[in-house]
């Protein structure tokens, strides 16, 4: 498979590509792990001079008005807890991320698409229960048929994540880029080296 398999699903907006701020809520934590919580440096800075932002760490440069100066913020932490949803979306993406970005019947990754384990022409709903990552040659092997009769079988049944779980899962799949200064609030509860 060509390049990453990442950047297929997250769209990053020019502005985070140089000096992005890692967003923490208000208990340190990450606002979200996949797609990361980053935000642009010029939002970061407004965010701090608007004292929205409490900054953790900075990058090495600053950048500044006629009247101010600011070091450019890597790591900024909200000052008021924005509550986490507990209502899992049922999303395209949120789907592949449940399913670990792989096909639930050959273990694939890349050219991902989903598919109804009990189709919807035999009655099948569309459904957190009923819908698998699947990549586009099992999707087709499979078409409009049961799994018995394709003769295939689910690496694993589905379920409707929890959004603690998704939350984890996320953490599995880091993006290209981390900078130093972010690590110890993504991984905090890592196991340390020796």
């Amino acid at each position: 498979m060509e390049g990453d398999f990442r950047t297929e699903f997250v769209r990053t907006p020019g502005a985070l590509k140089q000096n992005p701020a890692l967003v923490l809520n208000a208990d340190y934590r990450p606002l979200s792990y996949y797609p990361l919580s980053l935000w642009s440096w010029q939002d970061a800075v407004k965010a701090a001079y608007l004292n929205r932002v409490d900054i953790v760490a900075e990058y090495d440069h600053s950048v500044h008005s006629p009247s101010l100066q600011i070091r450019v913020p890597s790591v900024i932490v909200l000052k008021d807890f924005v509550q986490p949803q507990r209502r899992v979306a049922f999303t395209r993406f949120n789907l592949f991320l449940r399913d670990e970005f792989r096909c639930q019947y050959c273990g694939a990754r890349g050219d991902l698409t989903f598919d109804h384990v009990v189709p919807r022409a035999s009655g099948g709903v569309t459904s957190w229960e009923n819908v698998v990552a699947a990549c586009s040659r099992c999707n087709l092997k499979k078409g409009a048929k049961s799994l018995h009769r394709a003769g295939m079988a689910l690496r694993k049944p589905p379920r409707a994540p929890g959004a603690e779980q998704l939350r984890n899962m996320g953490r599995k799949f880091p993006p290209g880029h981390l900078h130093e200064s972010w690590m110890d609030f993504l991984y905090w509860d890592a196991e340390l080296e020796a």
